[in-house]
């Protein structure tokens, strides 16, 4: 079970039957809004409120790396575009959606709805 607190730890709990070890995976800073795993569960986006979108890959137990940094927009979420985790599409809350390249943060394409968006 991965979960986030609210000062920016990813935290993981490894539960067998009435046994539970808790592990801090990574340390952002930063208020993590959503988690987020790859098709192939292989990789796992932590978005922030805040702008930057980091990657986590649990089979290598490492730091999170930062993939994005829009800090200029406020992310509402963001999502891997499948087949694959090359690819994530996020949305900004003043609308705009946005088609990323993960290897290198690049932005692909974007597209403004010229609405304010929400979640609920």
């Amino acid at each position: 079970l991965y979960f986030s607190a609210q000062e920016g730890i990813l935290l993981f709990y490894h539960i067998k039957d009435l046994q539970y070890e808790m592990k801090i995976c990574a340390d952002i800073s930063q208020p993590i809004s959503s988690l987020i795993f790859s098709p192939d569960y292989t990789k796992l986006l932590l978005v922030t409120d805040q702008g930057p979108v980091y990657s986590y890959e649990p089979a290598r137990s490492g730091e999170a790396v930062k993939l994005l940094d829009t800090s200029s927009s406020c992310f509402l979420g963001a999502d891997f575009l499948t087949p694959g985790d090359k690819y994530c599409v996020s949305v900004t809350i003043s609308g705009e959606v946005q088609v990323w390249f993960l290897e290198d943060g690049i932005c692909l394409s974007k597209l403004n709805l010229d609405i304010e968006v929400h979640s609920q």
